[in-house]
């Protein structure tokens, strides 16, 4: 009696701690509402204009100081030294009419110094919490810059590895985007907005430019109403439920109407439906280049069709400076409308605390850049995001006790600054642990470490002679270490490529160490998929490691040693070929599927006769699938899935569906195991997914260990948007799937009344 009365106090107490949280929040909200109404009251229309209005500079001028001082300014992005932003700072809050802070910002994409892996591999650790961990960090140590808003994270669901920005994604599901993207949110944002080490997020871009055609940057996309609300926005809408306090729209055209200019989605759907009451900013000239586009005539054109849909903030076109006062005196834009723009602008900053606290302690960033907690981390997110594709005889972990010596090849092996991958203006090649250094420090004493980088850089083409040469070199040692990949430039904004086989001479390399006759162990540093096919055959063993950043080098040696056991997940397919791009596993039923037992290409005599070959879905000369399926990743260890359960057979859209298996661990090491839970809606108002992730666990076991997983799905997670246009979940027959990759596992099955 008394243990309940203690339970039923505790609840009380937590419900009343709740609502006062919530009270606190609500009294907080209306003063910030209050002090913003007072604000804009005493504002002309010029210095509300000037709110609207970020440029990009890099360090401090007495003109740009004028401007500030004028309300001109709004933002500023690029200034990164705490001193100069001071005395930016000072000029708007102390020598400016109004004191309204400005809101530095800066890309802060995969960590500030602490470099982390690029987005996609931190999606391939499947883990949440090690995500938030790593925002996190990035958070406190660009704060301590002086930075408040980052322009991550980037949601777009990225289907072609052609696209150099799949490499700033979560790859290309929507349950794991969502996941991973909610998660950055929250470890920008803190406990608290007004927290000195938060930075506020932006999710990015809003909408589809992940789907841009033929993998061009900036190209169009054609995505129907009903793909946008059931693949692609997804990630938005839970970014925006998790609290992102900015949205930045996307450089494409979705459908003929370019985002900085769709009405539809910036209003009725993220202000209306979603009740977003954050900032709206463009993407670097996005409005301007309406006019590229042939969406506006010129660039006052530009300004109002970018204010009227919902923009709040101009990034770096100038047509709200240049042109909102004139449209205002036409008529042709409502002043109220700007009064909502710079309402959201002002409540940002009000909630980033920039009002109490606008100025940077100088000091602090000498106190946490590569912190050793910092530095752990970095490491073993590197860790967790490295995939194992292969691993034939069990070549790994190499034993170092059993080994005299090992050649340490291939231009990634010690090559700082490529490490670091995309778009990481901050990070310090200096602080970056390569593998070369990681072996060395740890290595070094016990075996004897040759290197040879062979190219010096991932495009170098070598000669044959030099090849030879080391094939010679590596025939004396015990075990052949190659590092290669792609250089950071290779991959991120505007670097498409149209061919993702290796570049350079690194395949031919990858062949050069087979025929030495020694172990080859080869780690891939890529910013993307790259079509590895041909590669496979030439290596015993096969790592992919998206750039993994500040401590890739160390993690990157534990793994191949044995001091960890690789747990990550393939976040994206990868494609046998170019050519069958875009492929993922989520794709819709087709009415002729590939059975698999289809002729080949080389299995077609010559001279037959004109047949359709059985008349399926596939490629006669890339075959039936991808080289890998999404979820995909081997361990050092071996995994049984067994007994899959439901507690029940049918359920009502209201329920919760509770789902079991047994994992067993039947190796000999501890290892990690990413379960996955997949479903399929069998019939549906429109055509459905094959099979589309619902849900992942991270479970780490013994050897021998079982355990009973289980997952509970909200039925209203079956929900999709079907022929009319409404979300809901369609009564019917569904399969569903508890595995360790998206091709594996039986399923059972369940209805829905």
């Amino acid at each position: 009696m008394i243990a309940r009365i203690l339970i039923l106090l505790s609840g009380v107490l937590i419900l009343a701690s709740c609502q006062s949280d919530s009270n606190r929040r609500n009294t907080a909200d209306a003063q910030i509402e209050k002090r913003i109404d007072e604000l804009i009251s005493r504002m002309t229309v010029e210095e509300k204009i000037g709110q609207t209005n970020q440029l990009t500079v890099y360090g401090t001028t007495e003109e740009l100081c004028e401007k500030i001082r004028n309300g001109e300014i709004g933002s500023l992005l690029n200034v990164v030294d705490p001193a100069d932003i001071n005395t930016l700072q000072r000029a708007a809050v102390e020598q400016s009419r109004l004191g309204i802070p400005l809101l530095i910002a800066r890309d802060v994409i995969h960590g500030f110094r602490t470099v982390f892996p690029i987005p996609l591999g931190q999606a391939a650790t499947f883990d949440p919490a090690l995500v938030e961990q790593g925002a996190r960090i990035a958070a406190i140590e660009a704060s301590a810059a002086g930075i408040r808003w980052t322009f991550s994270p980037m949601l777009d669901i990225s289907r072609d590895p052609r696209w150099g920005r799949i490499a700033e994604s979560a790859g290309e599901d929507p349950c794991l985007t969502s996941a991973m993207g909610a998660a950055m949110v929250r470890g920008y944002q803190g406990e608290g907005a007004d927290d000195p080490t938060s930075i506020a997020a932006c999710a990015k871009h809003f909408v589809g430019y992940g789907a841009s055609e033929s993998g061009r940057d900036y190209n169009s996309t054609n995505l129907t109403e009903r793909q946008l609300r059931n693949v692609y926005l997804p990630p938005f809408e839970q970014a925006v439920r998790n609290g992102a306090m900015t949205l930045m729209t996307s450089f494409n055209d979705n459908d003929g109407i370019p985002s900085t200019g769709n009405r539809f989605l910036l209003e009725e759907v993220l202000r209306n439906e979603w009740g977003f009451d954050g900032m709206v900013v463009t993407d670097w000239n996005s409005a301007g280049e309406m006019v590229s586009h042939g969406f506006a005539a010129d660039t006052k054109d530009a300004a109002m069709k970018a204010i009227n849909a919902g923009v709040d903030m101009d990034m770096m076109s100038h047509v709200f400076s240049l042109h909102l006062k004139d449209l205002i005196d036409e008529g042709t834009v409502d002043e109220r409308r700007l009064d909502e723009a710079v309402r959201n602008i002002l409540r940002v900053k009000f909630r980033l605390g920039l009002f109490e606290n606008p100025y940077i302690d100088t000091a602090r960033i000498a106190r946490v850049t590569y912190a050793p907690e910092h530095l752990e981390a970095a490491r073993r997110t590197a860790e967790e995001s490295a995939v194992l594709l292969r691993n034939e005889g069990n070549i790994l972990p190499l034993d170092a006790s059993a080994l005299r010596s090992v050649l340490v090849a291939g231009p990634m092996a010690d090559a700082p600054a490529e490490q670091l991958g995309t778009w990481t203006f901050d990070g310090e090649p200096d602080h970056t642990v390569t593998p070369l250094a990681a072996i060395r420090a740890a290595y070094g004493d016990r075996l004897h470490i040759g290197y040879n980088p062979v190219a010096a850089y991932s495009r170098e083409k070598v000669t044959a002679a030099k090849l030879a040469a080391f094939t010679a070199q590596a025939a004396s040692y015990d075990a052949i270490l190659l590092f290669v990949g792609e250089e950071a430039i290779l991959s991120g904004e505007a670097h498409c490529l149209a061919d993702l086989n290796l570049q350079g001479s690194q395949s031919e390399l990858i062949a050069a160490a087979r025929r030495s006759g020694k172990p080859v162990v080869t780690v891939v540093m890529a910013g993307r998929p790259l079509t590895i096919a041909r590669d496979l055959a030439n290596t015993d063993a096969l790592l992919y490691s998206f750039h993994p950043g500040t401590m890739g080098g160390p993690a990157l040696i534990d793994l191949i040693f044995g001091n960890a056991v690789p747990s990550g997940k393939l976040p994206v397919t990868f494609p046998v070929a170019t050519g069958q791009i875009p492929i993922y596993y989520a794709r819709n039923m087709t009415g002729r599927p590939a059975a698999g037992n289809e002729l080949l290409l080389d299995e077609i005599p010559v001279g037959a006769g004109q047949t359709s070959l059985g008349c399926t879905s596939y490629h006669l000369d890339a075959g039936f699938g991808p080289l890998f399926p999404f979820g995909f990743g081997l361990s050092y260890s071996t995994f049984e899935y067994a007994d899959l359960q439901l507690d029940k057979e049918a359920y009502l859209p209201t329920e919760t569906i509770r789902a079991s298996c047994r994992l067993t661990n039947t190796g000999k090491r501890t290892a990690t195991e990413v379960v996955q839970l997949y479903v399929r809606d069998r019939v549906g108002s429109t055509v459905r997914p094959v099979k589309e992730l619902k849900a992942f666990d991270r479970i780490t076991l013994e050897p021998g260990q079982s355990r009973t997983v289980e997952f509970e799905l909200p039925a209203e997670d079956l929900a999709f948007w079907g022929l009319d246009m409404q979300k809901r979940v369609e009564p019917g027959t569904f399969d569903l799937w508890i595995a360790g990759d998206s091709q594996s596992g039986n399923s059972v099955t369940f209805t829905i009344n």
